[in-house]
């Protein structure tokens, strides 16, 4: 198999940017080239050129499913960024208690979800804090451009050593043993999590406005412009007083958004 060109990097990146809005540096060529290099040898392709030119003319998809699920980086785990749900749990889901009272309904969309970790977190927090007023709907929508980490999701299965940073309590009411070494989110849990397949840089599939929006630690793969333009489409989905979390290694321009400075990484829409 013949090495990954600069200019084949170049069409790589470019469809990629294109396609996801994801921004590759030059640093990244010998990452695309280690992930791509076994998909190449099991479709018997010496160059990768001849991998694009087939990537672009398979119509099924799945060539398109499998690329995505090689270049894009899913790292996640349990309460990352713990600041952000204590945020959630303390300051925004009091106001839409209070704010949406007639209509016990919160409207929350998980972006980036990964393998399931924070949409579960988040989850078990509204589940935890509307213990005391039943009749709320919590039902979530959680996404993720990688078709390979939404199954893994989908199936709520987690090494329990990874169940660590939650409580213990949560670990007991919200898990249970598959065997020594796996655990299983509840049930409860999971039909409360909707997840779905969506690309950031294509139209948005819902139809009612969001309350809250966490995006957190995917923005950081896209240029300035992708961002912005991003960023914008998240403030008309929000509700007016609605909320965005993004990562902490992550910013949004002041100009261009109407997004009101919170605090680190919070961001919302004024009322």
């Amino acid at each position: 198999m013949k090495e990954l060109t600069q200019a084949e990097f170049d069409k790589v990146r470019n469809y990629i940017r294109s396609k996801f809005g994801i921004s590759l540096s030059d640093e990244k060529k010998t990452l695309v080239h280690s992930r791509l290099r076994s998909t190449l040898q099991e479709l018997g392709m010496e160059t990768f050129s001849e991998y694009f030119d087939y990537l672009l003319k398979e119509k099924s998809g799945d060539a398109l499913t499998r690329f995505v699920n090689k270049i894009t980086t899913n790292h996640t785990f349990f309460m990352r960024e713990t600041d952000h749900f204590d945020y959630f749990r303390d300051d925004v889901l009091p106001y839409i208690k209070e704010k949406y009272a007639s209509q016990k309904d919160v409207r929350l969309w998980c972006t980036a979800s990964s393998s399931g970790e924070e949409p579960v977190t988040l989850q078990i927090i509204m589940q935890e804090f509307f213990k005391k007023s039943p009749g709320w709907n919590t039902q979530m929508i959680a996404s993720d451009i990688s078709a390979q980490v939404l199954d893994k999701a989908v199936l709520g299965r987690y090494a329990t050593e990874a169940l660590g940073n939650l409580p213990k309590s949560w670990q007991t009411e919200y898990f249970s043993p598959v065997d020594s070494q796996l655990s299983q989110v509840s049930e409860r849990v999971l039909k409360q999590i909707l997840y779905r397949r969506i690309n950031l840089v294509e139209p948005f599939p819902f139809k009612k406005k969001m309350q809250v929006i966490f995006c957190r630690n995917v923005m950081i793969y896209f240029d300035n412009e992708t961002r912005d333009q991003v960023v914008k489409r998240f403030y008309e989905l929000t509700e007016p007083g609605g909320y965005l979390f993004i990562g902490h290694s992550e910013s949004i321009s002041n100009s261009g958004t109407g997004f009101e400075y919170i605090k680190p990484a919070v961001y919302r829409k004024p009322l």
